[in-house]
């Protein structure tokens, strides 16, 4: 039976304070169900191949048993990124970018105080989930370049965006890589940024791709390097990106899965957390207790069981997406 829970985030984070999904066991072990609010419709029946993937058919055998990761800092001032740098242990970064109702210089003033947690062998990526276009992004990372970064997150919304961006950063001369993550995950093609030189590199959700194997085939097809993110999730989530991470033959990224920070319990009693920068490779079984105490009100729960009806009867009839389907 599905349990539905709420976690509170420590700061808010996609316009978000409290984290909602559902967590239930198959014979294979225990998954995650949790698409965000703001997926709606055929969107969701991915996430939901993902969780009867890791309940009924369990993952791939790991070639590696331990994953790099970086830390997060969402938009928060200095101080506060600094403190969560210094707390995480990491030595790559992901610093939130472009929040609304913020300044270019909040960015500047965030980014450069991470630079100065982590000296300069730290490795910095930005990630600003859409927000600029392509001119804005242009401006924002000439002066954000200044901070060594690794590589910027999905700076721009649309795929001709991101194009635009490549050419303006290369006539620029600024030498800031682009990754790909909302363009590949929300996309009906996502093969489309690599054939349209959209970006970089790719970033891989395993919940809104549909389950580890189908990640597994878009790194083998995509021809871009990728990297391994969260999508925010309960340990119970992160084990199946965690999985991921730990099938692929090349990981030359460190991986966007060290998030289970960014809430303020788990429902695991030894949750992922990385030490030393670095989550090692098992899954994770919520306890019974923890479960009651992250129960989520009833009209909350009867939302999510709606919801979780109707994607089931949407997946009877989607197909999964694949090469096949996009030429």
């Amino acid at each position: 039976m599905p349990h539905t829970y709420a976690v509170a985030l420590r700061t808010r984070f996609r316009g978000i304070t409290t984290r909602h999904g559902m967590v239930w066991q198959g014979s294979a072990g225990w998954a995650e169900w949790s698409p965000f609010l703001d997926y709606d419709g055929d969107e969701i029946v991915p996430w939901l191949r993902a969780a009867d993937e890791a309940a009924e058919q369990g993952w791939p055998a790991p070639v590696r048993d331990e994953i790099e990761v970086n830390a997060t800092v969402p938009a928060v001032g200095p101080d506060r990124a600094a403190d969560l740098v210094r707390a995480a242990g990491c030595r790559t970064v992901k610093v939130k970018v472009a929040e609304p109702g913020q300044a270019l210089s909040d960015d500047l003033d965030r980014v450069a105080a991470v630079r100065d947690v982590l000296g300069p062998d730290g490795r910095i990526r930005v990630d600003a989930n859409g927000a600029w276009n392509a001119a804005e992004a242009t401006d924002a990372l000439e002066r954000l370049a200044g901070y060594g970064l690794e590589y910027a997150e999905q700076p721009c919304r649309t795929v001709d965006e991101l194009v635009a961006l490549r050419v303006a950063l290369a006539r620029a001369g600024v030498e800031v890589p682009v990754a790909a993550d909302e363009s590949i995950r929300r996309d009906d093609d996502p093969y489309l940024v690599a054939r349209r030189g959209a970006a970089d590199i790719a970033v891989l959700k395993v919940q809104p791709l549909g389950g580890v194997r189908a990640c597994l085939t878009i790194a083998a097809e995509i021809g871009l390097p990728v990297v391994v993110s969260s999508a925010l999730e309960t340990s119970v989530g992160i084990a199946a990106g965690v999985a991921l991470a730990s099938a692929l033959p090349d990981l030359p990224y460190a991986c966007g899965l060290n998030t289970v920070r960014l809430l303020t319990d788990d429902l695991v009693d030894d949750p992922l957390v990385a030490v030393d920068g670095r989550l090692p490779v098992r899954a994770a079984a919520p306890s019974p207790e923890r479960l009651a105490e992250h129960a989520a009100d009833p009209d909350t729960t009867a939302f999510w069981q709606a919801r979780l009806e109707a994607t089931r009867h949407r997946a009877a009839g989607c197909r999964p997406r694949g090469r096949d389907d996009h030429g």
